[in-house]
């Protein structure tokens, strides 16, 4: 296999992962949704490696973004009912507050799986794969400059922009977590989940392109993604008691002391978490380092050599 065609095959591989789980997400399944947002994610980070288009791509992601972004909500709260009978395990959980909690967000969640199957029905996903499929297996869209450059520079186009887009979010790491500091604020910790995240996947790619000896750093991102994705939920966990707790008609004494206390203790909860982020905080910066500077040495190497 050409070094130049790997970027399409993983497409391809992609695109076969996100179509097996359409009939999944028409029945409910919640795994089967949570993995097609995660194959549609990974098809946009693919999408600028593909040598399209300008518009193609631009066109092709918007379409994607908006996939990614319904399947998103009714994930949200998928997560959020498995937090709650997780906690509903733990005697130190409030199992009124619990309850009640449970059944207004299994509510939303219903409503937000009805309104996906409106916006989101299994023939207009069938026909975004259809489309992906036909682009890519047409190469039509291919720029001529950029496979042009493929032909006489010592990197193909797709490697140059990978390398670019890792120092971009290997930066951008850095930055979020700088912003982040050492306080507990939920905004900021968000920035920097999102942040890892996009890293992670270009690490990814990144190391499926080639680059050896990154699985540690991929593991690391992964973690520190999940602690802070687990920290996120509760505080919107906290939110959702807090919502329950005003609307409680006609004000039930014991039902809101029962909320109080379950988000009292979700927030212990998320200062533990926050400790456990700021113990790896280092570590995180090293690795955004060691990405970022490693690309931005190729890139300075390149100008030099290009005169």
């Amino acid at each position: 296999m050409a070094v130049s065609d790997r970027p399409t095959d993983s497409f391809r591989d992609r695109l076969t992962a996100f179509a097996r789980e359409i009939d999944g997400v028409r029945r409910g399944n919640v795994e089967a949704l949570h993995r097609a947002r995660v194959a549609s994610r990974r098809l946009r980070e693919l999408l600028p490696l593909l040598d399209l288009d300008t518009e193609t791509t631009r066109k092709l992601n918007r379409q994607l973004r908006r996939v990614t972004k319904q399947l998103g909500t009714v994930r949200e709260f998928d997560v959020l009912i498995g937090s709650i009978d997780e906690f509903a395990r733990r005697r130190r959980y409030s199992a009124v507050a619990l309850a009640r909690l449970r059944y207004v967000i299994g509510r939303r969640r219903a409503a937000a799986r009805k309104h996906l199957a409106y916006k989101l029905p299994t023939r207009k996903l069938v026909r975004l794969v259809i489309r992906l499929a036909r682009v890519v297996r047409s190469r039509k869209s291919i720029d001529p400059k950029r496979r042009l450059k493929d032909q006489v520079g010592a990197k193909p186009a797709w490697r140059r922009t990978l390398d670019a887009r890792l120092a971009r979010r290997a930066t951008r790491v850095q930055r979020a977590i700088e912003v982040a500091g050492a306080l507990y604020a939920a905004e900021p910790l968000h920035e920097v989940r999102i942040a890892l995240k996009k890293l992670r996947y270009a690490t990814e790619l990144s190391q499926e392109a080639g680059r050896a000896r990154l699985t540690a750093d991929v593991n690391a991102l992964k973690a520190a993604q999940e602690l802070l994705g687990r920290l996120h939920d509760y505080e919107v966990l906290i939110a959702a008691g807090r919502e329950v707790q005003a609307s409680l008609s006609p004000p039930a004494v014991a039902t809101w002391r029962e909320l109080k206390g379950l988000a009292q203790t979700i927030e212990d909860d998320c200062r533990h978490l926050h400790a456990r982020y700021m113990r790896d905080r280092r570590r995180l910066i090293a690795i955004a380092d060691r990405l970022g500077a490693g690309q931005a040495l190729t890139s300075a190497a390149s100008r030099r050599a290009a005169g």
